[in-house]
């Protein structure tokens, strides 16, 4: 309605049946939403009980559990909305629905938390006994995952909050420990003495899940390794006493493994020579450490990189070398008699010519090649150089306690005085051919953000490829044979080649790490966990084999807490053992066997077949577990062998990943830049459903965006949303069963609209069947722009404000509006479930909650492919004339639409869609022409010159028609005298 009515003798607004609605425009869901959720109350426990009843069939997602420390962040919430949107849309599809939120409380992040608590009263963690250190790092987790979970609940996450798990409960440490002793007892376990990643900030070894790779400057050095021996099929002057001694030369970016070098490695197919220096690089400002006359051996792709380093200009090439059967001295040892060992050449396939001098320096105790060649060429001693706090041993000549890697202090990360001494050290005896710096990708701490270094200890670990047997296993269930002599890495490999990975992509991941892994190390050297609980025999190193043992570990932690394996006197377990014989071991279990045991203490305990009867039944293996892409070498590579290693299977069907939440930039998010974004200060502005949305409309499965410009974008598209379900209540308002009419009197319009909602219900039901969350808003949004605002509500907005009520038009109308009501507020309730609880319960305060309804079935005769084919053809003409009707209203030849009656022309055929049905109504005009002719469709815009409606303001021949209502129209006369008849 354009311009304002006629003044009449009556005013003619009552008659009208404009929306009414206590739906408000504005959402005011900060305030809002805290309401609803007291309302829903138990919403999770009321669903299951509900399905439960219903018989419904079961689905498990098994919940990765977030760290225990802090704030939820915007990672937390990209992740348990998206479990949300699972959760909540497979109770819309009619599931009964497994998911027990949980959380990780062992680990670093919060011992430093309580380090730093102790110190600042003063105490040292050496000072403080490790069942009160552990006691406050109990408490410490406890108060966050309190806050953490109400936070969650504030976002709407829906989940057994009152049955959560957490690692550090009782129950679960046990069921930890239980899941260990498996391992422990068939075999799978062994204690090796290798290079681990290390970390001497923390004190521990790392796995490589808990690795992160940065930009990091190292030292970079050539070293000359003086050669002392040769076998027989070396030439004859190799060492005269005529010609220098040649040195095989070294490249390494860790100085500090100098005093642990022990040999050399070469690649047998790599072509190296012996070079002679005749000359040296004149004008330099230092004296460079090789002369003229210096004999060098390198590989000859690299000889020239190698010369230029130490600043050689010219340079003669004797004769070929062949490294096999040559000794040299090590670089240190004229300086102390403890390096004055022979150091052998020792052939090896990671050797390379791509850079450095073609030879490896070898230090078995701190690189993984370099363990393996050593341990090849049937050398068994490894070196021990370095402590755990990163500092050389008392035992290392010239470098006694100098330090790698600083641990305390605001140097903590840095370059200790290690590497600047050995130089000094490799100078002074005369065998550092030249240093520099370069900056390369670094292995560092995803904790302390500080770097690691390799550090040959003691350590527990699981075998990769050792081959295993349901015998030696022992397993609680086997869901498939086990093939004879399988490893648990081809276990490994077959589980994940089993599952479905959504995105696909993530399957390729997953599986190349699994296949280039090493063994699971799965020992730490620190207090807050839960312990390798066993016993090794002093005699034979083995760990020892009990079930009662066993059985009593198990027991007593269950009772007490991992806390009793450390305060409890051995006797208490051992039994009828002798004490003396055995030694308990104090480490704790990497925190990722925790987190990929909690299948175990989280679904096993509620399997029917495991005499569950309760009613919060699981099944084995979940149906899906959905973590961040890093969790590929995380939570869901521990949870695969853990559950391959005791049960010879994955824990899951289905693996899901999102990738990460970047800034607007798409830059990565840091509290130092300032450009985070914090998800309970979004709830706290704009309501928990703008940022569900947000989440709804991303796509997950790579990293996303965020910012004030994006949620902006969303907080539009939830008012478009909003508006759509506000404008169905009110045209809806006091809508009866009564008035619902049968497909058969159903007019064209109403036909196609009930077509879209048949193609989009099962649209969004295979997108809920597929995780595909934004493929179900999208199309509901451009649903509700195109199809609704854009088309229907315009085109029968006449019909509903002005028919009489019981109009065949107008109760098609609001008998379809019903069912796109029905059906807008079911679809999106997972996504958006404050706003469409609202809704519903606005329309339907009696009848429940909107969330525990299942999508309403749409009858297959709605589908009509041949009316959405008719309303592609119309909309077709309508997007030309209403191109023709806004340009007429920019020039001012008419007010609004109604003030129109267009000429369309268009070529024969072109109207056939139109059969039938009113073009004026569709046009929103008073009146239209369509005439046939002309190549294309073309518009001539002309004034309605007929008198104006006062109630319905459209210019039509009828007007004044009848004599009781000289100012209405004919239809509008029929509507007010009804309305006068009913309303006395």
């Amino acid at each position: 309605m354009a311009d304002a009515p006629q003044t009449t003798a009556r005013d003619y607004r009552d008659t009208v049946f404009l929306p009414e609605t206590p739906f408000p425009m504005r959402g005011g869901l900060p305030q809002k939403e805290p309401v609803i959720l007291e309302q829903w109350g138990d919403l999770y426990g009321t669903l299951r009980a509900e399905r439960q009843a219903q018989n419904a069939p079961l689905y498990v997602l098994h919940d990765g559990p977030p760290y225990a420390n802090g704030d939820i962040h915007i990672g937390h919430a990209l992740n348990k909305t998206l479990k949300d949107f699972v959760v909540r849309s497979r109770f819309l599809l009619g599931y009964d629905v497994d998911y027990v939120p949980g959380w990780d409380c062992h680990g670093l992040p919060i011992e430093w938390k309580i380090e730093e608590q102790f110190r600042a009263k003063g105490r040292r963690k050496d000072e403080v006994s490790k069942d009160e250190f552990r006691r406050a790092c109990r408490d410490y987790a406890g108060k966050y995952i309190d806050l953490q979970r109400d936070q969650f609940k504030r976002l709407g996450i829906t989940g057994d909050f009152a049955n959560r798990y957490a690692t550090m409960d009782f129950t679960s440490e046990a069921a930890i420990v239980a899941e260990f002793h498996k391992f422990k007892n068939s075999g799978q376990l062994y204690r090796g003495s290798k290079p681990v990643m290390w970390s001497p900030v923390e004190r521990t070894a790392l796995a490589d899940a808990e690795i992160e790779y940065h930009d990091h400057v190292s030292p970079t050095i050539w070293v000359k390794f003086p050669v002392v021996a040769a076998s027989d099929d070396h030439p004859d002057d190799l060492l005269s006493f005529r010609a220098g001694t040649p040195s095989i030369v070294i490249w390494t970016t860790t100085p500090w493994t100098i005093p642990a070098n022990r040999a050399i490695s070469y690649g047998p197919e790599i072509a190296y020579g012996l070079y002679e220096v005749t000359a040296m690089e004149e004008g330099l400002e230092f004296a460079p450490w090789a002369k003229p006359g210096d004999r060098l051996i390198v590989a000859d792709k690299l000889a020239e990189d190698v010369f230029k380093a130490a600043k050689i200009a010219a340079w003669t090439r004797v004769y070929d070398i062949d490294p096999s059967g040559l000794e040299t001295a090590h670089p240190l040892a004229a300086l102390d008699s403890g390096y004055g060992f022979s150091v052998p050449l020792l052939a090896g396939d990671h050797v390379t010519d791509d850079a450095g001098t073609g030879f490896v320096h070898t230090a078995p105790g701190h690189g993984a090649d370099d363990f393996e060649v050593w341990k090849a060429h049937g050398h068994h001693e490894v070196p021990d150089t370095v402590d755990p706090d990163g500092a050389y041993y008392p035992s290392v000549p010239l470098f006694a306690g100098l330090k790698v890697l600083e641990t305390e202090g605001k140097k903590t990360g840095k370059f200790g005085p290690a590497n600047g001494a050995v130089m000094e050290k490799l100078i002074e005896a005369g065998n550092l051919l030249a240093r520099g710096r370069m900056e390369h990708s670094y292995p560092h701490s995803w904790r302390s953000k500080a770097p690691i270094i390799f550090r040959n200890t003691p350590q527990w670990f699981i075998r990769m490829d050792e081959p295993l047997s349901p015998k030696n296993l022992g397993f609680i269930r086997m869901d498939q044979a086990l093939a004879s002599g399988d490893t648990l890495r081809e276990t490994a490999l077959q589980a994940i080649d089993d599952t479905a990975f959504h995105p696909a992509a993530g399957k390729n991941r997953i599986r190349s790490m699994v296949e280039g892994r090493p063994d699971w190390l799965v020992s730490r050297q620190r207090a807050w966990g839960t312990p390798l609980a066993m016993f090794i025999d002093k005699q034979t190193g083995q760990p020892l084999h009990d079930a009662e043992v066993d059985a009593r570990i198990v027991a007593a932690i269950a009772e007490h807490g991992a806390d009793i394996w450390f305060t409890a006197p051995d006797t208490d377990f051992l039994g009828a053992h002798d004490p003396a014989r055995y030694e308990k071991v104090e480490d704790i279990l990497d925190v990722w066997f925790d987190s990929g045991s909690t299948h175990a203490f989280t679904l096993d305990p509620r399997l029917p077949e495991n005499g569950y009867v309760g009613d919060r039944p699981a099944h084995w293996p979940a149906d899906l577990y959905l973590e961040g892409s890093d969790q590929h070498r995380g939570w869901f590579q521990s949870s695969l062998l853990e559950g391959c290693g005791t049960r010879g299977r994955a824990p899951f069907k289905a693996v899901l990943t999102h990738g990460f939440t970047l800034d607007e930039k798409g830059e990565k998010m840091s509290k130092s830049k300032g450009n985070t974004t914090d998800p309970l200060t979004i709830i706290k502005e704009s309501g928990a459903d703008i940022l569900r949305l947000w989440v709804a409309l991303v796509d997950y499965s790579d990293d996303q965006r965020i910012g004030k410009q994006i949620l902006q974008t969303t907080v539009d598209a939830y008012r478009k949303l909003r508006n759509t379900v506000r404008y169905l209540l009110g045209a809806l308002s006091d809508f009866d069963e009564a008035e619902r009419l049968p497909l058969d009197q159903i007019p064209p319009l109403e036909r196609f609209v009930l077509h879209r909602l048949h193609e989009l219900d099962a649209q969004v039901r295979a997108a809920y069947t597929e995780y595909r969350f934004q493929d179900v808003v999208r199309p509901v949004l451009e649903f509700c722009s195109n199809d609704l605002s854009a088309l229907y509500f315009d085109v029968r907005k006449d019909a509903l404000y002005c028919d009489r009520p019981d109009s065949i038009r107008r109760r098609a109308a609001r008998t379809v509006m019903d069912e796109v009501f029905s059906r807008l507020t079911a679809w999106l309730a997972p996504l958006t479930p404050f706003t469409m609880e609202e809704a519903w319960t606005t329309r339907f305060p009696d009848a429940g909650s909107n969330c525990a309804r299942v999508i309403p079935q749409t009858p297959a005769e709605w589908n009509n492919p041949a009316e959405a084919a008719r309303w592609a053809a119309i909309n077709a003409v309508l997007e030309v004339v209403n191109e023709q009707l806004e340009a007429a209203r920019r020039d001012k030849r008419i007010g609004g639409a109604l003030d129109a009656w267009p000429t369309v022309t268009a070529p024969a055929g072109t109207f056939a869609p139109f059969d039938g049905l009113d073009a004026a109504e569709i046009f929103r005009t008073s009146g239209a022409e369509l005439v046939e002719g002309g190549d294309a469709v073309s518009v001539d815009v002309a004034l309605a010159d007929y008198p104006k409606c006062a109630r319905s303001w459209r210019r039509v021949p009828d007007v004044g028609s009848d004599p009781a209502y000289p100012d209405l129209s004919a239809r509008d006369a029929d509507a007010v005298r009804h309305w006068d008849e009913t309303h006395g």
